[in-house]
């Protein structure tokens, strides 16, 4: 199970962890930490405390039983007395470290259920072997009622199948096994949060963001997470680290950020939450920042609830030089997209974007992360306030130096001069068209007066993330982007566009199963855009066949980005009007089917190189030196600790529901 990348290692660091399933796990460093003042050290660590204690938050939210299902299976594998080398103890425990992983028994990425490859016979045994008070008893249930109630979640593949399902023509809501909803269909969701939208003329909230709706006894119920409401007793452990963060804030208004927020978490007002997120944008003077709250909605199939998450993150002063420039010009990329200027901004309007470092990750932002992060999320407070956007440049550096020399590239790309190209440009591009998403692409245009934001339903994610996805590619191959600096010549965006080709049409498939289709809305945002360039591009990007292996072929540049020029002034009217049928036509389309010989022919070929096709990070364990004295002399992060450790120590240090 344990598996190291030779080439992983740099400058005396080890990006590189343990392998298992289809995952491999990855460190990233604090570049520079060790230079904040303690004051800022002290900051991130509280704010780092409040980010872990909502991770159970996070695995509820994600499924019913997700929580009891990894309590059952921790106390197992840490007091199980039996053969821990057998096949089903062994299987059990790749099956724990995916639940860890995932934040539950759905896959993180795909949604699809883990089948596990141990008996029931073997967990019963084991659960009956080890002391009762060690297992999430309910008041009253045996142990043979604990393991009756859990059984079909694990073992029976047909019992809630997939944690977010978006097949057009089913309820949604009814097959989802997400936590978000009980004992209502989609049609009462929708109709619920409609008749809320229809009370307020302007400057709504975002209706169901922070609650569970229920049905009881007839009648609908939003179950709030907040202090005294669902999710209280973890709400309260975030809340008390928060107030101690704010001690060593570096400026009143992060004072005052935390006041907001903790005042959201007392209340669960998502008017407060809306006045925290102002105030947030407003706040640029500080090096730290921090994300911490109920923030994205992809995990629900209707795009209304969000998952909990934390991030701690510093800026890197001298690469945020690079986002500083796209962010003083966000006005000129706004006046020059290629879309009706109907859609587009007339004054852009608090634009700021920084590259950072990840201090500590947490929910839905652990261990996989985003490498880029655009908030709020609120349509009328970014055409208002603007939005703030990070480039999270750890994560990407250790992924970039935990990939070198995996033969992904001599595999998939068509030649040896585009592999050369790529390995010149790639990285510096990659950065740059995550930047260009971040930064631009997430707050660009604006939508028409009186559409309603959550129009184009479960296709919204998949929607925003190819209009994104479109505006950093656009302009990603313009001579501005020359003129500022930022690329180092005008041919180095081929890099890009040949590489966003082939992961759409291509080497994205490695994460579905055979006979499956595309469920994830980034998978279906890039799928979209490079099988609509591929079908509508005349000719300017193809697939070839060369020794009986398919690659992209990228015939006209040129053409190509006046593809993605046409594309984007499409899905950016799409969003503008609030085209449901257009945008359901255009995901159905080119965005979810899958080539079936096509993706087997991907596969065989991916496995030749042993990859693991999804990876995520584990944290540094920040800790706080003292003096002989009892006084704090420093805080320091520490690398050393497994996998296995962290999970387990999170478990005991954060396990509050």
């Amino acid at each position: 199970m344990q598996q190291q990348n030779k080439n992983s290692e740099f400058e005396g660091f080890c990006y590189s962890g343990e392998r298992f399933a289809d995952l491999q796990m990855l460190r990233y460093r604090l570049n520079g930490f060790e230079s904040l003042s303690l004051r800022q050290k002290l900051y991130v660590y509280y704010l780092s405390k409040a980010t872990l204690a909502g991770r159970d938050i996070t695995t509820d939210q994600f499924g019913f039983y997700n929580l009891d299902i990894r309590k059952v299976l921790e106390a197992v594998y840490v007091n199980y007395q039996g053969n821990k080398e057998c096949e089903d103890f062994i299987a059990m425990t790749i099956y724990l470290k995916r639940i860890w992983f995932s934040n539950g028994i759905y896959h993180h990425y795909g949604s699809e259920k883990f089948a596990p490859e141990f008996s029931p016979a073997f967990l019963l045994d084991a659960m009956k072997s080890i002391e009762p008070s060690l297992l999430p008893l309910a008041k009253g249930e045996t142990v043979d009622g604990l393991f009756d109630r859990l059984k079909s979640a694990i073992f029976d593949p047909s019992f809630l199948p997939k944690k977010v399902n978006k097949a057009d023509g089913c309820d949604l809501v009814a097959t989802s096994a997400c936590n978000f909803y009980h004992n209502v269909s989609q049609h009462e969701v929708e109709d619920y949060y409609s008749s809320l939208k229809a009370t307020v003329d302007k400057n709504p909230p975002s209706f169901g963001l922070n609650s569970r709706l229920v049905k009881q006894n007839g009648e609908l119920i939003e179950q709030v997470w907040k202090i005294d409401g669902m999710y209280s007793k973890a709400i309260e452990i975030i809340v008390s680290y928060l107030r101690q963060a704010a001690e060593y804030a570096e400026n009143e208004q992060q004072q005052k950020i935390i006041s907001l927020l903790i005042s959201y978490y007392q209340t669960g007002d998502l008017r407060v939450f809306d006045k925290y997120s102002i105030e947030w944008l407003k706040e640029q003077d500080g090096r730290i920042d921090f994300i911490n709250g109920f923030i994205e909605v992809y995990n629900d199939p209707l795009g209304l609830k969000a998952s909990w998450e934390g991030i701690v993150e510093y800026k890197d002063l001298v690469a945020t030089r690079r986002t500083r420039t796209i962010s003083d010009n966000a006005q000129w990329f706004e006046d020059n997209s290629p879309v009706d200027s109907r859609f587009k901004k007339k004054i852009v309007k608090g634009v700021t974007a920084n590259v950072v470092c990840a201090a500590m990750l947490g929910g839905d932002e652990y261990p996989s992360t985003a490498i880029g992060i655009n908030l709020p999320n609120a349509d009328w407070i970014r055409a208002e306030h603007g939005s703030k956007s990070v480039t999270i440049g750890n994560l990407t550096d250790a992924y970039n130096k935990a990939a070198r020399g995996n033969g992904f590239d001599r595999e998939f790309v068509i030649d040896e001069p585009t592999r050369s190209f790529i390995d010149k440009y790639g990285d510096i591009c990659d950065d740059l068209h995550t930047d260009l998403h971040e930064c631009l692409g997430h707050g660009s245009g604006q939508l028409l007066p009186g559409v309603d934001p959550d129009a184009l339903k479960a296709y919204s994610n998949t929607i925003e993330e190819a209009r994104a996805d479109l505006f950093g590619l656009y302009y990603i191959a313009d001579q501005k982007l020359v003129d500022l600096g930022l690329i180092p010549n005008p041919e180095a965006y081929k890099s890009q566009y040949y590489t966003y080709m082939m992961n759409g049409l291509m080497t994205q498939l490695v994460r579905i199963k055979p006979g499956h289709q595309i469920e994830e809305a980034h998978m279906r945002n890039r799928a979209l855009i490079a099988r609509w360039a591929l079908d509508n591009g005349d000719g300017a990007v193809e697939l070839k066949k060369i020794d009986g292996k398919t690659y992209v072929f990228v015939n006209d540049y040129q053409k190509l980005r006046q593809v993605f020029a046409h594309l984007l002034a499409e899905v950016q009217r799409i969003k503008s009007e609030g085209d449901f049928l257009a945008a359901r036509e255009l995901v159905e389309t080119y965005g979810v089917k899958v080539d079936a010989e096509l993706h087997c022919e991907i596969l065989k070929r991916y496995k030749t190189l042993n990859i693991a096709p999804y990876k995520g990070f584990l944290n540094p364990w920040l800790k706080i030196i003292y003096t002989d004295n009892g006084e704090v002399k420093d805080v320091i992060a520490d690398y050393t600790e497994t996998y296995e450790q962290q999970m387990l120590r999170y478990s005991h240090e954060y396990g509050l529901l």
